[in-house]
């Protein structure tokens, strides 16, 4: 029971209006000590209702005795990679908030900049993303020496993102005494690392999670394709016949995410698509339509990989192999959140297939195969493994290869013939100059004028 935490009144006032009941483990681990003051490291997977784990703790601070202030000024800062993200964590704190005179904002890009910078002078909570957030820090809008909690969401995601500079400089500017709270769902690299060591003093490290263990609700499958027009028929058909609430189809490019969204479309399915070019207003559509259930399946490129928590969705199709583990763990986790059910399905061809293995041995488990029976392709996959159950390179052909140069070698080479063996040949003999990628003949050059 959250009562267990030594929150406010007024908080656990508006977790009992939202019924929220048994803490979850990232919860019950991380809120204790943050209310002591503690700057924390947390490594927890999407959906285990890590938001509520900070935000909570956040609240009571700000809080203190309850007492209303004749001031407001900037107290709290939320720093997350990208605007839906950003904006689903200002609905969480709102809810949380509900029985308090607290106040957030919400700043990223493609909103009003003069009307972002008045209401920062009207908020104790920002919400925002590191670009839009540096823009008015440069603009002197941004007055950050009175900041009491940092919150850093997403973190390993932030630096993929290109944003290590920008979270480095905001937090520097936080130049009062503050905590800082960071949270990732993956233990990230070297460059997280390096964060870690400057933004946080003295952090308590939580783990929550092995990465074998993230999303135990979801069923992870492949099935193997001959090529790209073969993964678009598998696609209609899993969509068609699969039982699904809400559907998510992952590509890598935003050329192959609008090209299926055609496909799709042309078949009558209900669908948007989300990706990087997609201006605020047409990502903020798309969103919405698929919360509300006005249409049931989105095809996105990993913009929408991470923050993305929709009600109801419950399978998940790679039709592109995400490049990493880490990506992979972020796809997946849009479905079978916090302890429900989901499916994810990766379509495989010949040149995805070591990225695949890869990406098993990370998560340490092997992926269910499975084959549509209506749509059998020839790949089954690769007839050769190495223990690592990568593909196997064929050495008969690099043999034979070293056997051909051998032979080369001891084959002397052939007399280029003379200027005047050539001019007395007649055409129909003379030699036919081939391309060097041997795909078309060269036009015979005029012997030069003598």
């Amino acid at each position: 029971m959250f009562a267990q935490f030594a929150l406010h009144e007024r908080l656990l006032k508006a977790v009992a209006e939202l019924n929220f009941t048994e803490p979850t483990p990232v919860q019950l681990a991380a809120i204790p000590p943050a209310l002591q003051g503690r700057d924390l490291r947390v490594i927890a997977q999407t959906g285990s209702g890590k938001t509520a784990a900070f935000v909570l703790p956040l609240l009571n601070r700000l809080l203190g005795d309850g007492s209303s202030r004749a001031r407001v000024s900037l107290r709290a800062v939320i720093l997350l990679p990208t605007r839906e993200l950003a904006q689903q964590t200002l609905k969480e704190v709102e809810r949380f908030a509900q029985f308090t005179f607290l106040k957030a904002g919400l700043i990223t890009g493609g909103e009003d900049f003069k009307v972002q910078a008045a209401m920062l002078r009207k908020v104790d909570i920002l919400i925002g993303t590191p670009g839009r957030l540096i823009e008015h820090a440069n603009a002197g809008n941004l007055p950050l020496d009175e900041v009491e909690v940092l919150v850093l969401d997403e973190a390993d995601r932030m630096l993929d993102m290109g944003f290590a500079e920008d979270v480095q400089r905001l937090a520097e500017a936080c130049s009062g005494p503050h905590q800082t709270l960071l949270f990732s769902a993956t233990s990230g690299g070297s460059g997280l690392r390096e964060m870690v060591a400057k933004v946080l003093k003295e952090p308590q490290h939580l783990q929550l999670n092995a990465v074998s263990q993230l999303n135990e609700g979801t069923r992870q499958q492949i099935i193997t394709a001959d090529h790209n027009y073969h993964k678009e028929q598998l696609v209609d058909w899993l969509l068609a016949n699969e039982t699904y609430e809400k559907a998510i189809i992952f590509t890598n490019t935003r050329v192959q995410a609008d090209r299926l969204y055609g496909k799709l479309v042309a078949r009558e399915f209900k669908v948007f698509v989300l990706h990087g070019e997609k201006d605020q207003k047409d990502r903020k559509l798309a969103i919405d339509r698929l919360k509300q259930g006005a249409v049931k399946i989105l095809v996105a490129t990993d913009v929408a990989a991470r923050g993305l928590d929709v009600d109801g969705l419950d399978l998940v199709i790679n039709f592109d192999m995400p490049r990493s583990g880490d990506e992979y763990v972020h796809r997946i986790g849009r479905t079978g959140r916090a302890g429900g059910e989901g499916l994810a399905i990766s379509l495989i061809c010949h040149t995805d297939w070591n990225l695949m293995s890869s990406i098993e041995r990370y998560l340490k488990q092997r992926f269910e195969r499975r084959t549509i029976k209506e749509l059998k392709g020839t790949y089954q996959g690769p007839k050769n493994l190495k223990a690592s159950g990568k593909a196997a390179g064929t050495k008969k052909k690099k043999v034979e290869a070293k056997a051909g140069k051998k032979g080369a070698a001891k084959k002397p080479a052939a007399k280029a013939p003379s200027k005047r063996n050539t001019a007395n040949k007649p055409k129909s003999e003379a030699p036919v100059l081939v391309s060097q990628d041997g795909l078309a003949p060269l036009k015979r050059r005029k012997p030069a004028a003598e």
